[in-house]
């Protein structure tokens, strides 16, 4: 992305705040989960949000919305292979 900056006619490029692109990461592998449902899917999307949280780049909302997107689908799956 390109900003234009006031005091000069160059563009300069500028960065996205840091929890913008853990949501938009994390956000891409909660649709690659809910449309594979694979296993590798599982693990990617445990794996950022674990990773983003970590950091303190994922808020307490959004974790909580990915735990329990997880616990439904695991729980989902279970009732499946009984």
């Amino acid at each position: 992305m390109q900003a234009q900056n006031l005091s000069s006619g160059a563009a300069k490029a500028t960065t996205p705040a840091r929890h913008l692109v853990a949501t938009a990461i994390i956000g891409a592998a909660v649709i690659g989960y809910l449309v594979h449902k694979t296993p590798e899917s599982r693990i990617r999307l445990e794996s950022l949000s674990q990773m983003a949280n970590t950091l303190g780049e994922l808020s307490e909302t959004d974790a909580a919305v990915v735990a329990q997107l997880l616990a439904n689908n695991a729980s989902r799956g279970a009732a499946r292979h009984a």
